[in-house]
């Protein structure tokens, strides 16, 4: 697919990325090359290939899921300019 000058620089435009329009050839050269690629892999036939999540097959370790309050209320407010009890003591933001 062989892009032309307007249809990179509009590109560019919605990526928010300054182009000149010295650039714009290049540009456009470049963006072709990328897309005949992703041609050419849409051509390998991928139907009998299970999807891969890692390359290495492996199962996560599993932990039970349970909330806590961590148990150590001093370490965690140790640096807490203002608190109040075991709580983190904020400026009032809403009127």
């Amino acid at each position: 697919m062989a892009l032309d000058k307007q249809t990179v620089a509009r590109v560019a435009r919605l990526a928010r990325i300054h182009t000149n329009d010295d650039q714009l050839d290049a540009l456009a050269r470049q963006l072709s090359n990328i897309l005949g690629w992703i041609e050419q892999l849409r051509e390998v036939d991928t139907d009998q290939t299970a999807p891969m999540t890692s390359v290495a097959e492996m199962t996560l370790a599993m932990r039970e899921d349970r909330v806590t309050d961590g148990a150590y209320p001093e370490k965690v407010l140790a640096n807490a300019p203002v608190r109040t009890d075991d709580f983190y003591t904020v400026p009032k933001v809403v009127e």
